[in-house]
């Protein structure tokens, strides 16, 4: 297949629509069909504009008057199976470089008149070669929140041009933040649905699944247009020009999302070091406010060289591993640093994990993991064999069969089915008259184990259940969130390896009824400290300490 690509922007390979081209050919290129693809950038060609002098029809038929780059075009154009013009809008319309080059197609046409398979209904032109079976397809991305409304010139040129509904489209508003390093994820995102878009439009067609998720604006509107306003560098009011750094601030400040709003203003104080400069970005319901003076009182403030906040932002360095490295501390309360993709957007709505699940056919279940499913069937075997072997053991048995059921929506993890089935050996063998000084004790011992041996996994236990609380799995390749569990991991098991020798001992005793009881307040301790430390750990790490 012949594939011809005009470039019609002045920016040539920098266009920010030369990356929603360069996407669709790597879609259509994973056929495996051996594609010949040439590439024409029409800023760069010697093409003067049309002299209207009709020398092309009647004179030298077929033949332009004007020697330069033209003849060239028009013998691609001939060649090709696939025709794709890649340009931005300019003015509502095509870029001028690239008009001179459409214009100059007259050669391509007779002068007779005739309605043919345009179906504009206003006349035409009959084509001088035979055109059949030859495909065309038109990217394109503009400045605007939106393309729908913005393309009314583009599709009255090419419905002439190719005929009505004879083309295929991809449009993309929000064209400039292809070139946002800061928005990279959900740029990426888009443009892998316009390689899945060029993989079937080699297969046949574009899907209405695919065209849907290409219509889809990167962010709302509102974020849109207070990113673009904030690039220009320029203060709405005054005129007065503006730092690089006052123009990120009010970029990332743009970014926030209303819909996370508490009930109650958050102010976020940025203290770029380097540059000695400081802003307050204020969080509210109605949007965000930048201060540049008359701050108020800072809920959070990051210290922070611009150049860091800059690598993290653009997914460069990660803000977790920049933490650990103390390359930049944080004041205040640490649970807007934690919960940041809440307050500011990284996407179009939801969260990446759930986009990459999405897009890979992946069900995700209604829920996350539940700490309860792991402990439940451990607690009722403690107290129940502790109190009656018999009876105990099979409550627990039933746990093990019940609490399954009663979360089913919930994700199960690996410790959970492990716990299951320890359970269940335990009470077996109370069941068949395991002393049970000798079965409890065992019990909190490979508890115990399960925690500490977690620990020297990639995964500590503790991860598996809190990682729903910040960002899913991305959490797990967050190292203060693995140091933060893996503490805590081992602080379970420490625990654990330790309760078998007093649970021994008061076994032994006229009390030894009640030790399940006892020893059942240690998770709720330990439950307490687990939510206490997840939160003080971090937060003393972004202090620099």
């Amino acid at each position: 297949m012949n594939i011809l690509v005009i470039n019609g922007s002045p920016k040539g390979e920098r266009s920010n629509t030369w990356q929603l081209t360069k996407a669709f050919l790597a879609g259509m290129r994973e056929s495996g069909e051996a594609l010949e693809i040439r590439e024409l950038e029409a800023g760069r060609m010697n093409i003067h504009p049309c002299l209207g002098c009709f020398s092309c029809w009647n004179k030298t038929p077929g033949q332009c008057c004007i020697t330069d780059d033209m003849g060239q075009v028009i013998e691609k154009l001939l060649w090709a199976d696939v025709t794709i013009w890649s340009f931005p809008l300019y003015y509502f319309s095509v870029p001028g470089p690239l008009k001179n080059l459409i214009d100059r197609q007259l050669p391509m046409v007779l002068p007779f008149m005739s309605e043919d398979g345009g179906e504009t209904g206003s006349g035409g032109h009959p084509a001088r070669y035979d055109m059949s079976g030859k495909r065309t397809v038109v990217i394109s991305t503009c400045g605007f929140y939106t393309a729908e409304g913005n393309y009314d010139g583009v599709y009255s040129l090419f419905d002439h041009n190719c005929g009505k509904g004879q083309y295929t489209t991809v449009f993309c508003g929000q064209g400039e933040l292809f070139r946002v390093p800061e928005v990279k994820s959900r740029t990426d995102e888009y443009l892998e649905y316009v390689r899945q878009a060029g993989r079937e439009y080699k297969a046949g067609g574009i899907s209405a699944e695919t065209r849907a998720k290409l219509s889809q604006l990167l962010f709302p509107r509102q974020v849109f247009e207070g990113m673009a306003d904030a690039s220009w560098g320029v203060d709405k009011e005054t005129g007065a020009q503006e730092s690089d750094t006052l123009i990120f601030t009010r970029q990332m400040a743009a970014l926030y999302q209303r819909e996370s709003w508490s009930g109650h203003d958050l102010v976020l104080e940025m203290n770029y070091t380097d540059v000695n400069e400081r802003y307050q970005i204020v969080l509210g319901q109605e949007g965000s406010t930048v201060l540049t003076d008359g701050f108020r009182t800072a809920d959070t403030t990051v210290e922070t060289p611009v150049t860091v906040w800059r690598a993290i932002s653009a997914g460069e360095i990660s803000g977790s591993e920049a933490l650990m490295r103390h390359q930049y501390r944080v004041e205040g309360d640490f649970n807007l640093l934690i919960a940041w993709d809440k307050y500011f957007a990284g996407g179009a709505g939801g969260s990446t994990e759930e986009k990459t699940a999405a897009h890979k056919g992946i069900h995700i279940p209604s829920k996350p993991a539940s700490f309860n499913v792991l402990l439940i069937p451990w607690i009722v075997f403690w107290v129940g064999a502790s109190i009656d072997s018999l009876w105990g053991s099979l409550a627990s048995l039933t746990a093990c069969a019940l609490v399954p059921v009663l979360f089913y929506r919930n994700q199960k993890t690996v410790y959970d089915v492990l716990s299951g089935g320890l359970v269940i050996c335990f009470s077996a063998a109370a069941l068949l008259r395991m002393p049970i000084r000798t079965v409890v004790p065992l019990a909190y011992l490979a508890f115990g184990l399960m925690w500490t041996i977690s620990c020297f996994f990639k995964i500590p236990l503790t991860a598996h259940y809190s990682m729903n609380d910040y960002d899913g799995e991305s959490a797990l390749s967050n190292p203060l969130f693995m140091k933060t569990n893996r503490i805590l991991t081992l602080a379970w098991g420490v625990l654990y390896l330790i309760t078998p020798i007093w649970t021994y001992f008061i076994l032994g005793t006229g009390i030894g009824g009640w030790i399940g009881a006892i020893n059942s307040i240690l998770p709720l301790l330990m439950g307490a400290f687990t939510v206490w430390f997840q939160r003080w750990y971090p937060a003393r790490i972004a202090k620099g300490k």
